[in-house]
This record gives C-alpha cells, structure tokens and sequence, in this order.
C-alpha cells in the first residue's frame, strides 16, 4: 500500500508512506520510485531506522535502533555502517569511533560498561589490533595489541606515579601426542616485566592538559 506523491509517470515521487508486503513501514522522501532522502523505516520485528536514504540503501546520517535494545547512530554507505558512529551494545558497553563494512575499524573507544575500563586505539575488522591504551580505574596500559589480546612490548602506568616496563609474550603450547584437537585452549599472553620507573613526561596527565 502506498499512500503519497507520485511524478508524471506515476512512479513514488516526494513524501509518501508505504507499507511493505512483510509487514514493515516506511514514512519519507522517494525520488523516481525509490526511497531517497530522509525517511523512517519500522521493521515487523521492532527494528527501526531514522536517517539518510540513496537509492532504497542506508546511505549518509541515520540512527538504527535493533530489537535487542542496541542502538547506532553515525555514518552509512549503501546499507553498511561505515565511516563514523557511535554503538551502545545491549549489556551497556559503548563504541565510538571509525567504521568500515559495518565492522568497528580504524580508530576508536570501546568503553566496558560494568568495569568502567576503557580501550582507546586501533581497530581491524571488528577486533582490537595495533598501538593503543586500555584504561582501567587507577591505571593504564600503553602497547600494541593483536587478535584482541596485548602483545609486544609495553608499560603499565599507575597512578601512584611509577611505571612498568615489560612485554606479553605468546607462551608456548605444549603439545602432548595424545591430546585431542578440540581440547587446545586459548594461551594467554604472559607479562614479564623489566623495569619500574618514575613517569615519563608524555603520560604525566596527558588527559587534564
């Protein structure tokens, strides 16, 4: 059902409202037949998104809200989250920051709601990877980061005003020749610190300059 303005050849043209054969709505701008411009679109499922449209795709600035409460709100390219934008997950947690392929990617802040830490730095294709901070309630770590997990070289810093040196390292696995495939566990990169020093000026209240 369509109900709105159509161009001379009949086709949905300006403001109209439309209710799809699955049950979703959509009330805003069409150009040539398609949705164009801005416009609101109500999924069956309780799903909505508010925003930019091109050419019936997500395209420019818009807000998604999804059924399990999480919400989004920043940049679209054709459908895909992409560019900048800010995500509140459903347990809480937020991310704010780049996007590319609908995938946090680029530079951001994830925030851990139930901690309060947060995770400032690099993103690739959804997963913590390359130079960044992880900030906790009274101190910090400064590092790079691979596969979601601190790797390399790196230093705590604590409020108390020193800091630690050192680096995760991956642990070896010790395979045993009967060990069933599926029983190998994640490994945890280990911490071995090498020295404790005062601050280094670059970390002394870098956030309160």
């Amino acid at each position: 059902e369509y109900e709105g303005d159509r161009n001379g050849e009949g086709e949905r043209h300006g403001f109209g409202k439309a209710r799809l054969p699955n049950g979703d709505t959509y009330e805003g701008e069409y150009e040539r037949g398609l949705r164009n411009g801005r416009g609101t679109y109500r999924f069956k499922n309780g799903a909505l998104y508010t925003g930019d449209y091109l050419q019936n795709k997500k395209h420019g600035k818009g807000v998604f809200f999804y059924p399990d409460g999480s919400k989004y709100a920043g940049d679209w390219v054709a459908d895909q989250r992409q560019g900048f934008g800010e995500y509140l997950y459903a347990n809480g947690d937020t991310y704010t920051g780049e996007w590319a392929n609908n995938k946090r990617h680029g530079q951001g802040t994830y925030v851990y709601k139930d901690t309060g830490s947060k995770y400032v730095g690099a993103w690739i294709n959804g997963i913590q990877e390359g130079p960044a901070e992880l900030i906790h309630l009274n101190h910090r770590y400064k590092g790079t980061f691979f596969n979601g997990k601190p790797l390399g070289h790196g230093k705590f810093v604590f409020d108390i005003g020193c800091e630690q040196h050192g680096e995760y390292t991956q642990p070896v696995q010790e395979k045993e020749e009967e060990e069933d495939e599926e029983a190998e566990v994640a490994v945890e990169p280990k911490w071995k610190a090498s020295a404790i020093t005062e601050l280094t000026l670059w970390s002394l209240h870098e956030e309160e300059s």
